[in-house]
């Protein structure tokens, strides 16, 4: 019988194409999504950096504050992305995520939570421009224009790694 609209198996061509170009955040690996990303929110200038940004410490179990310049970007990047994979999550949850190992010397570690300010600052941030807003449930959660952001971000990471790995084959074949 011909292929109709309640057939539960697409027609072959049609369905690969929409499944090879159809990705979303899940699909990609996070530390490619997260330095692309970030790269954008520093591209676009919507996200507006704190005065503070280059002296505060990221945690108590800090000593120093972070090398990278661009670690507002980085880190609010990767909450925009924690937001879209576990919606409802706040402050008190990503003070847990992004805390670290307290080191006290001979004495044992201990897990110290991160610090709540820059966090706080980055969700404003992100809401201000419309990427996240604030969940009925508490915390926060992706809006569609928010995450059709992330999804566009994730579709361009996929492209980029397909053009490395064509370029890798064709190294190896040249060999």
């Amino acid at each position: 019988h011909s292929l109709g609209r309640h057939c539960a198996a697409p027609a072959r061509g049609l369905g690969q194409s929409l499944a090879m170009s159809a990705k979303t955040v899940k699909d990609v690996p996070a530390a490619a999504f997260v330095k692309e990303y970030a790269a954008h929110l520093k591209r676009s200038g919507k996200i507006e950096l704190p005065p503070w940004v280059d002296l505060v410490k990221t945690s108590p179990a800090k000593e120093l504050a972070p090398y990278d310049p661009d670690w507002y970007f980085i880190r609010a990047a990767s909450i925009a992305r924690h937001v879209y994979i576990r919606p409802d999550v706040g402050v008190g949850g990503f003070k847990k995520r992004f805390g670290s190992k307290y080191r006290r010397g001979t004495r044992a570690m201990h897990h110290r939570n991160a610090s709540g300010g820059h966090i706080r600052h980055m969700l404003q941030q992100l809401e201000a421009i419309k990427v996240i807003s604030k969940s009925d449930k508490g915390g926060r959660r992706i809006t569609p224009d928010g995450q059709r952001d992330l999804d566009r971000i994730a579709s361009k990471v996929i492209l980029v790694g397909d053009k490395a790995e064509d370029e890798d084959e064709d190294e190896d074949e040249d060999e």
